[in-house]
């Protein structure tokens, strides 16, 4: 069940803001569980909450007829779901599913405008949020196009780890196809490449990163592009 708690805090975005500020919104929300595989809204319905995730994270989704879906974002305790109601847009562009189950705290709309209104912080905070969002998006479109899926899945399971807060999660040969954007196949060559390297185990959708340092070196740049950018514009 939803309850208000001060514990809630953990989401980094929240982290950065005054105390006074910090606490108003925690007392405005609710912490919520976020259940793996649990669709929070699809593309073109209204956004009835925002997501403020602290152990949980979730995927944004383009579906593409014809042609499955793809992975654009990846929400963990760094940020937020529901950036674009800053833009006066209260319908979601994206498919928001859980991908790691965990906690969030989720605030109703009205009750975000509200806080958003009460703190300049917040909205300042969020409006950069929003140009990294952009940014990071722009990145993952250039990473599908060029990159091989040996190094998109590094950079993919290098920020699952961030997010998730540990080495090992589970995740399906099925989920990473779709989330990458390629074929089965293409995601048991390239995990196989990896496990090879002895940089992961993989084993039934069971995922452990056995070489950080290695996953990190053997990953696209777009990895440390998205955590610089986040580090200059969140500062």
């Amino acid at each position: 069940m939803p309850s208000h708690d001060a514990a809630t805090m953990g989401n980094q975005l929240l982290d950065m803001l005054p105390r006074r500020e910090a606490d108003r919104i925690l007392a405005a929300g609710e912490s919520v569980e976020l259940l793996f595989s649990e669709t929070l809204v699809e593309p073109g319905e209204r956004i009835r909450h925002v997501y403020f995730p602290t152990t949980g994270f979730i995927s944004t989704i383009t579906p593409m007829r014809d042609h499955g879906n793809l992975e654009v974002g990846l929400i963990g305790r760094e940020g937020m779901f529901g950036a674009t109601l800053l833009l006066g847009v209260n319908v979601s562009p994206l498919h928001a599913l859980v991908q790691g189950g965990g906690q969030s705290l989720r605030l109703g709309v009205p009750a975000f405008r509200r806080a958003l209104r009460q703190s300049p912080a917040l909205e300042r905070k969020l409006r950069n949020y929003l140009y990294v969002l952009m940014r990071q998006m722009a990145q993952a479109a250039a990473c599908n196009r060029f990159h091989l899926v040996e190094t998109r899945l590094a950079r993919w399971l290098l920020m699952t780890r961030d997010r998730a807060q540990t080495n090992s999660f589970h995740i399906t040969h099925e989920f990473l196809a779709c989330m990458l954007g390629v074929r089965r196949v293409g995601i048991t060559k390239a995990a196989s490449t990896l496990q090879g390297r002895a940089l992961i185990h993989y084993h039934r959708g069971d995922i452990t990163i056995l070489d950080l340092a290695g996953l990190k070196a053997i990953a696209c740049e777009c990895y440390s592009t998205d955590k610089a950018t986040y580090a200059e514009i969140m500062a």
